[in-house]
């Protein structure tokens, strides 16, 4: 620790520290535009400028260390003289356009300008003007008002990590621009606009939408990935118009992905569904809710009576709150059904009954920044956790070894030490040749569960991966979508498992959306003698039950989930949007509300219980879901329905020690070190980014991003040429009887004899099962 004098005040600060940091301990604010606490230190603004003892002129308080003795002053006569002038610079070429700006009355430099400003310019030359850029469907941009701090450069660079923005020319001719044709396509690019601190970036969703006092805010949390990203939700007239990052160090830090940012435009869709909806000889009629909840309490206990409880069965989204997924499990129970399932994508269920706890990442999120090692296992991190991917980006520059284990070597914009690129089929063989090789080079047994289990031989590939992890202090396995909706999920948790013991690391699931833990915990798995998702799709049931799901676009096997829906009795769908599917398949549709006319919970993939309250006023006749279930509840005469709020549902869902119910590990899962058979051509589906969800696949400026761009047949160079194509034909991509037409793209990221065809889209919906053989052909 060192000793500071700032303004006279005697504070204590780490070695290391700058004087603007020391400042903030001591209570003393110092102006600022360039300086950022997560960028690095550009000293481009001069904002920061302080007087410091024995220093011939201010200095920059960003950029300057602080030493033992040190006195600053930062407000004196000469420092307050250097920040005037300053601030007649930055003015000098600035518009005055703050009426029309977007970011009136939240911008640095209005603020500044108040108390370091002149009340009239001494400059009477004509404001130089600069051209505006496109960046993109989010990003608006107005150039003329940057005043070059650099922190979007910056952003792109070191936390989104790739840089698409940089700065060109010289003195007062300097512009901020993208590269030559390009616009900026990270999923995490709406953060450039919170930390422009004047109004150079802006929102384009957002623009002339309202004024920033016009707004109310509300704390909430994001219904997306797993990682539970903390949201200020801002709303006028009870819509919402905005939504910002609200800081948490321990869960998304000041950032937020795009699909966090952006998704709320889906809350005005033309197709929320408003009212309830019964069809009636072909027909789609609406009714008040006492008629529909009646509708499905008669129809459930009709088809409970002609063809038993074990005839109904729920599908739920893993996106739904604890609450509905609780109750919905325990009106299933009630009726004396077990079939009850929220892994829709999932097709190994081999560790139900066989698992210690729900299943979590297994470390807590803040503490990848201590990881030495990390091997990734079947996933597409940086679409399907951006924010995560970016604390593994920033732990990678700091000494992390990242290895990787799967069909897909798409770029994460960080260092891969060590890469298995290999076809789904050969997953779990390459992850038992790391076991093998780890445990020699460790000089310790396997357990006995594996033995005789796992290849004799050792790829080189597999050995690289081993050695990475044998050498590591701090070792992680993470498990993600792909290895999770993997034909032979439960055996790579088993051989993850190993890793995790002989490393004496920790290993955990990143999970797919926002209750992948939730729904564990809320009991929405099947019990004794239940179906899972997949069986009560291949064993068609008499009754469904869906809650905030679409058929076509959130199943493992989209086709076959239509065809088992369309030939149910009674499908009743609760859900907040209307769809094609859903009208073709469900009897009843119920409006319940979205995450931000409800009130609710997500446990995030760490298994930290994030509630939130409701930020608007439900659409038209919508009703929270929660409620839906427990008048359901009322309405069959069934017991323990008589909660009185969430927090209700909540407690009880939720009883007891959370952190003793979260436990990864497994047990009785024999393992094959078989691999699938050469010649044949595999799938490998990701679930792209925008359309993970049924909010995020209706926001119209995410829609226009190149993430959401439609869905192409990938397939290696070395592949495409043995099948006689090149990039660029239209092909049509067989799964069994069904098939769709595709154009062929060259991917060098994918292992060999693997085609990867995105899921979760209308273009490849008619495809069956996420994983499994299929034909490619010129169209």
């Amino acid at each position: 620790m060192l000793e500071i004098e700032i303004d006279g005040k005697q504070v204590q600060v780490n070695d290391g520290s700058t004087v603007i940091e020391a400042a903030a301990v001591a209570g003393s604010y110092i102006p600022h535009f360039c300086y950022h606490k997560k960028l690095s230190i550009a000293a481009s603004c001069r904002m920061c400028l302080v007087q410091v003892e024995k220093a011939p002129k201010p200095l920059p308080a960003c950029a300057t260390p602080v030493t033992n003795g040190m006195k600053v002053w930062t407000h004196s006569e000469l420092a307050v003289k250097a920040q005037k002038g300053v601030m007649e610079f930055l003015l000098i070429n600035h518009p005055l356009d703050c009426p029309i700006c977007d970011q009136g009355g939240e911008c640095q430099l209005q603020d500044l300008a108040v108390g370091y400003g002149s009340t009239a310019s001494r400059y009477q030359e004509e404001k130089r003007v600069v051209f505006n850029k496109n960046l993109g469907a989010l990003v608006s941009t107005d150039m003329t008002r940057c005043i070059n701090c650099t922190r979007c450069v910056r952003f792109t660079t070191e936390i989104a990590g790739e840089m698409e923005l940089g700065q060109a020319f010289r003195g007062e001719h300097a512009e901020i621009m993208p590269f030559i044709e390009k616009t900026v396509d990270s999923e995490l690019s709406g953060n450039i606009i919170d930390l422009c601190p004047v109004g150079a970036l802006t929102s384009k969703p957002f623009r002339f939408a309202a004024r920033t006092w016009e707004l109310s805010r509300r704390k909430s949390v994001s219904p997306h990935d797993s990682l539970g990203a903390n949201l200020i939700v801002q709303t006028k007239h009870d819509v919402v118009k905005r939504v910002l990052p609200f800081e948490n160090e321990d869960v998304n830090e000041c950032w937020l992905s795009d699909k966090d940012r952006f998704s709320y435009e889906a809350l005005s869709s033309e197709q929320r569904l408003g009212a309830p909806m019964i069809r009636q000889g072909g027909q789609w009629k609406q009714v008040d809710w006492q008629a529909a909840l009646e509708f499905v309490a008669t129809g459930l206990r009709g088809v409970e009576r002609d063809h038993g409880a074990a005839s109904i069965g729920a599908l739920a989204s893993p996106h739904a709150t604890v609450e509905e997924l609780y109750l919905l499990q325990k009106l299933m129970r009630g009726l004396g059904s077990e079939n009850i399932d929220f892994r829709l994508r999932e097709v190994d269920f081999r560790a139900d009954g066989k698992r210690a706890g729900a299943p979590w990442l297994g470390m807590p999120i803040a503490g990848v920044k201590d990881l030495t090692r990390l091997l990734v296992v079947g996933s597409f991190l940086r679409k399907d956790a951006p924010l995560l991917a970016q604390r593994v980006r920033q732990a990678a520059k700091k000494g992390l070894h990242v290895s990787a284990i799967g069909p897909n070597a798409e770029e994460w914009l960080l260092p891969v030490r060590n890469r298995a690129l290999v076809a789904p089929s050969a997953m779990v063989a390459t992850l038992g040749q790391v076991v093998v090789a780890l445990a020699k080079e460790k000089g310790a047994e396997v357990s006995v569960a594996l033995l005789g289990k796992l290849p004799e031989t050792v790829s080189d590939e597999a050995l690289a991966i081993a050695q990475s992890l044998a050498s590591g202090r701090k070792v992680a396995v993470w498990l993600g979508n792909l290895a999770v909706q993997h034909a032979r999920a439960s055996e790579l948790q088993m051989l993850a498992q190993e890793i995790a013991r002989l490393t004496d690391g920790s290993f955990g699931f990143i999970g797919e959306a926002a209750n992948s833990v939730g729904g564990y915990l809320a009991g929405a798995v099947p019990g004794a003698g239940g179906l899972n998702a997949a069986a009560m799709i291949e064993q068609p049931r008499a009754a469904y039950v869906t809650l905030n799901l679409e058929p076509d676009l959130d199943l493992a096997n989209p086709a076959a989930a239509m065809a088992a829906l369309d030939g149910a009795q009674l499908v009743v769908a609760l859900t907040s949007f209307d769809s094609p599917s859903l009208r073709q398949v469900a009897d009843v549709m119920l409006p319940i509300a979205p995450f931000t006319e409800t009130s609710g919970t997500f446990v995030n993939c760490e298994g930290r219980a994030q509630s939130f309250t409701a930020v608007a006023k439900p659409f038209a006749d919508v009703r929270p879901g929660w409620k839906v279930l427990r008048v359901l509840g009322n309405l069959l005469a069934l017991e323990g329905f008589a909660h009185a709020d969430s927090e209700a549902v909540r407690a009880e869902a939720l009883a007891g020690d959370l952190a003793s119910r979260l436990d990864n590990g497994v047990e009785g899962i024999v393992v094959s070190s078989a691999t699938g058979p050469a010649g044949v051509l595999e799938r490998v589906a990701d679930v792209p980014i925008h359309f993970a969800d049924p909010i995020a696949r209706r926001a119209p400026s995410l829609q226009k991003t190149r993430d959401a761009a439609a869905p192409t047949a990938r397939i290696a160079p070395a592949t495409l040429a043995a099948l006689g194509l090149a990039a660029g034909d239209r092909v049509r991509v067989a799964q069994g009887t069904a098939s769709v037409e595709l154009v062929a793209q060259a991917d060098d990221g994918l292992a060999a004899g693997c085609v990867r065809v995105a899921a979760a889209h209308p273009s490849t919906a008619a495809l069956g099962a996420m994983s499994g053989d299929l034909s490619v052909e010129r169209a």
